[in-house]
């Protein structure tokens, strides 16, 4: 029974927080104030506010660094964000990897360089061997990939939002791949897309990416 009454205290702190950081009490990157001022401002105990706190971080909101304090990362809670993606249709999802995607990739293409090239060949030479076998082996390393050729962009919002994006495409893939046997020209399109980056071509990589994308 202590534990669950515990527990409701320190989700009532974690809410009471969020509705600080969402009505701007805080700029991001600030100090946020001490645990027993927290603790004196919200009327709980110090343990709760650093039980809080934890949860926070965990979330992405609050970045808390040892021997300085805690400190304001995010004005919106990225696993909000997390949660509200992972509940958008197979559509939804097609329609942010054709805007988010296919762009950063078309920007990989001018931007990529030999150790972007390195790694992608990597990539894909893992995700090829599994193509054909294990399906979690395969999405694994084809996410790899993927993420791989967003990062060639040298742009970190680009890159951290795919990052979170990443968990809805595995589930898309997974949807897809189980629907139907695996089809060779897929993995010929991850070669042409890899290909066109090389060149810096950056108007194929897009129409590429747009194509793989459309597959069923």
């Amino acid at each position: 029974m202590t534990l669950l009454i515990k527990r409701s205290l320190v989700e009532q702190a974690v809410e009471q927080l969020r509705q600080r950081v969402a009505s701007g009490a805080w700029t991001v990157g600030q100090r946020l104030p001490t645990e027993p001022e927290l603790a004196s401002e919200l009327g709980i105990s110090r343990n709760t506010v650093r039980e809080a706190m934890r949860v926070l971080a965990f979330s992405g909101l609050v970045e808390v660094r040892q021997g300085d304090g805690s400190y304001l990362r995010a004005t919106v809670d990225p696993l909000q964000t997390v949660q509200a993606l992972s509940r958008c249709s197979l559509k939804q999802a097609r329609e942010v990897r054709h805007i988010l995607e296919a762009e950063a990739i078309g920007l990989a293409a001018l931007r990529r360089t030999d150790e972007d090239l390195k790694g992608l060949h990597e990539a894909l030479r893992d995700s090829s061997a599994h193509f054909h076998h294990d399906l979690d082996c395969y999405i694994a390393c084809d996410l790899v990939f993927h993420q791989r050729l967003v990062d060639a962009a040298h742009n970190p919002a680009l890159s951290e939002l795919y990052r979170y994006f990443s968990g809805v495409l595995a589930s898309t893939l997974h949807h897809s791949m189980n629907e139907g046997p695996r089809r060779q020209p897929v993995l010929d399109l991850h070669r042409e897309i890899l290909e066109a980056v090389e060149q810096g071509d950056a108007e194929r990589a897009k129409a590429l990416t747009r194509t793989l994308i459309n597959e069923p």
